[in-house]
């Protein structure tokens, strides 16, 4: 398959979908957030044979191993999605009366690279964890294997991710430099 390189106005666009998406993601219940990252876990169960066959032509490893990185995916968005909800401040009392507290934000966008021995795997470790803290993410995965990216970004789609939260940009190295 041909990929289209990413040029500097595509990664520009990427980022300010991101950012646009930012506004309405970042504002999600992290309950709401973690039912739409189990959500993709349970599609990425369906499409586990699709999946693995597009992974293998990326990679060429084989296809028993190609499902078990899959699967270990849908887990991981598992993971993850349960945490969401669970992501909260903390309070201190002090002396004097006084206190203190943290309270937990999302970033913004996240920016991530992949490399060209685990895709799906890279895709999925770096754009869960960010995305269930309500981030949003611009992700670039290797030109060696640029497939299985692309099929992330269509199942945070079909899950219920607000267009725009995770972003896939192609090239060669110098695309994440833009």
């Amino acid at each position: 398959r041909d990929v289209a390189n990413s040029n500097e106005k595509d990664v520009d666009q990427a980022v300010q979908a991101a950012k646009q998406s930012f506004r309405t993601w970042s504002e999600w219940s992290g309950f709401y957030r973690g039912q739409a990252l189990k959500r993709a876990a349970n599609i990425i169960r369906q499409r586990v044979e699709e999946l693995a066959q597009i992974e293998v032509l990326d990679t060429g490893k084989p296809i028993w191993e190609a499902r078990l990185d899959i699967l270990g995916c849908a887990d991981t968005h598992d993971y993850y999605g349960g945490l969401a909800a669970a992501i909260t401040g903390d309070f201190m009392k002090l002396a004097g009366g006084s206190f203190a507290y943290t309270i937990r934000e999302p970033l913004g966008v996240v920016g991530a690279i992949g490399a060209w021995n685990y895709p799906f795997q890279m895709a999925s470790w770096k754009s869960s964890p960010a995305l269930a803290c309500g981030n949003t993410v611009v992700f670039k995965p290797s030109e060696f294997t640029p497939l299985t990216a692309v099929m992330l970004a269509e199942i945070y789609l079909e899950a219920g991710l607000p267009e725009g939260c995770f972003n896939v940009v192609q090239g060669v190295g110098h695309t994440g430099h833009c």
